[in-house]
């Protein structure tokens, strides 16, 4: 895990020197709130897509890796939006003046997520011609990949709730099933682990996903 440590400003707090954490290529932390970047869905961190020619490359990866680069020693900003079903911010957030969806969008590291809004979509249609990115040859959308790994998760966890709640040297950390960390992580409900049926529930209990960067 890379801490980075540089002047950040949140448009709902005062502005202060705080401790920026990359989740994946679409969630950040930023002045102790979680943001989720307002109409974009990157691959997830453990997600696998295709070349051309059909090889694997490490697309999730790649998305936190630029949205890490994007955001490295610039002053980020976000501006809170809406509150998901999950209990993060959903915000529009800059880096320093680059919007950072519409960046991820035009590198082809994100989806534009035109369930919820179409802001980006030309940027998208662009990056699809150029066949950049997730472009470049087959790539299951992350909303997708995120359900088929629920399914397939929820059939043997207990109860139906697959979401691990592990405790570690670096605190309470939740993995859901397309975490890249899944499968190696045992639960001991002797120790105070235990399982979730949601993000939101593993939130209020007092877990966090785990930080990429």
């Amino acid at each position: 895990m890379i801490k980075l440590l540089i002047a950040l400003v949140c448009l709902c707090t005062p502005a202060m020197a705080e401790t920026l954490r990359i989740v994946d290529g679409d969630t950040l932390d930023l002045n102790g709130t979680r943001f989720r970047i307002n109409g974009i869905d990157a691959p997830e961190a453990g997600q696998k897509c295709k070349t051309a020619s059909g090889k694997d490359w490490a697309c999730g990866t790649a998305a936190t890796d630029t949205l890490f680069a994007l955001t490295k020693g610039q002053k980020v900003t976000c501006e809170k939006l809406a509150t998901d079903s999950y209990g993060r911010s959903v915000a529009r957030c800059y880096a320093g003046k680059t919007d950072l969806a519409r960046a991820m969008v035009e590198q082809g590291m994100a989806w534009a997520f035109l369930k919820f809004s179409d802001e980006y979509e030309s940027v998208q249609t662009a990056a699809k011609t150029a066949k950049i990115g997730i472009w470049r040859g087959a790539a299951q959308p992350a909303w997708d990949f995120r359900a088929a790994k629920w399914d397939v998760a929820k059939q043997v966890a207990p109860e139906g709730c697959p979401i691990k709640g592990n405790i570690t040297k670096n605190g309470k950390i939740y993995h859901a099933p397309w975490s890249p960390w899944y499968n190696r992580t045992k639960i001991n409900t002797a120790k105070g682990e235990r399982w979730f049926c949601d993000e939101a529930e593993a939130v209020k209990a007092g877990w966090r996903a785990p930080y990429w960067k």
